[in-house]
């Protein structure tokens, strides 16, 4: 007795762990498993040591960046956690659909114009970048973001493109406030300057690809409209493509030693019945079925009902 008493004593134990309710976030119905955060570690590794490589050539300074973490928050609490004024650089990710950003502190952004002109690095000012800074910046971005999609090749074929900067994360239109993203924080330095730079994407266009469904994904609206007029012009080309049709009776066979031997005013017998209609073909395939006859003066087919086509139509030949 006291031995089953125990052994019911330790089966409630476990029952007091394993059971039970578990917190559930309504505004994260969906969350990254170990192997998407491995899968995008691997990614945003590669990603980090191509950007210290493109970083310490362009700048000719000593430059590192090294993935910290990689999570999933709402859009609102990502605009959140960023510092105002702060580089915030969107930019589409077609095919998939949606807006990301990749985000990164204004003193690191001046350091890096400052090393592209020749300067020393060092302290930088608070403000906007000036029309002869914003074009320097904008190329730094969009070598970056090449960088972003050699790193991201196994897991799909982005095509960045940086649409625009903003100083305030408040002002950037990303995205709705309950949307879900991935957002992957980097420690960035740059000479002397050193900063936590992040990249955001939307969740829910790149957690298909994670799960190694080139299908499910669903096309942006430019994407979209690219395919259907692509399907439009090639459906259009074929309808007006010339085909060759003809009219046949059922093949006859023959021996080569009777094909050689035919002779000019020869019978040869058609196996085809007298009440069985024409075949119609093209390439050697049957679509239809007539019967022949005449319109006026010319030569003509008339299409007849067959086991899987409709009653008929006129056709000239």
């Amino acid at each position: 007795m006291a031995s089953s008493g125990r052994s019911h004593s330790r089966m409630s134990r476990h029952r007091g762990k394993s059971t039970g309710p578990e917190p559930y976030d309504f505004r994260r119905p969906t969350k990254l498993s170990r192997d998407h955060v491995r899968t995008l570690q691997i990614a945003y590794e590669a990603f980090a040591r191509r950007y210290t490589t493109l970083l310490t050539t362009t700048l000719r300074a000593v430059s590192q960046v090294e993935l910290i973490s990689i999570g999933q928050q709402t859009y609102d609490e990502y605009i959140a956690s960023l510092s105002s004024p702060t580089i915030v650089a969107l930019f589409t990710i077609d095919p998939l659909p949606g807006t990301a950003i990749l985000e990164f502190s204004l003193s690191t952004a001046m350091a890096c114009i400052d090393h592209m002109l020749g300067g020393p690095g060092g302290p930088q000012p608070q403000r906007p970048l000036s029309e002869i800074e914003t074009p320097l910046l904008n190329g730094l971005i969009e070598r970056t973001l090449q960088e972003l999609r050699y790193a991201f090749e196994s897991i799909v074929t982005l095509n960045p493109d940086l649409t625009a900067i903003e100083y305030n994360p408040q002002f950037a239109q990303a995205g709705t406030s309950s949307d879900a993203v991935i957002v992957a924080s980097f420690d960035m330095r740059v000479g002397s300057e050193e900063c936590v730079a992040t990249i955001s994407l939307p969740f829910a266009s790149i957690l298909p690809r994670l799960h190694g469904d080139p299908n499910a994904t669903v096309l942006t609206e430019s994407a979209r409209r690219a395919r259907e007029l692509a399907y439009r012009n090639v459906v259009s080309g074929l309808e007006g493509a010339p085909l060759e049709v003809s009219v046949r009776f059922q093949a006859v066979k023959m021996h080569p030693a009777d094909l050689i031997g035919l002779r000019l005013g020869d019978v040869v017998p058609l196996a085809h019945p007298t009440n069985a209609p024409l075949a119609i073909t093209t390439a050697d395939i049957t679509f239809a079925h007539a019967v022949p006859g005449a319109q006026g003066t010319r030569l003509a087919c008339l299409v007849v009902q067959s086991p899987a086509h409709s009653p008929a139509i006129a056709v000239k030949h």
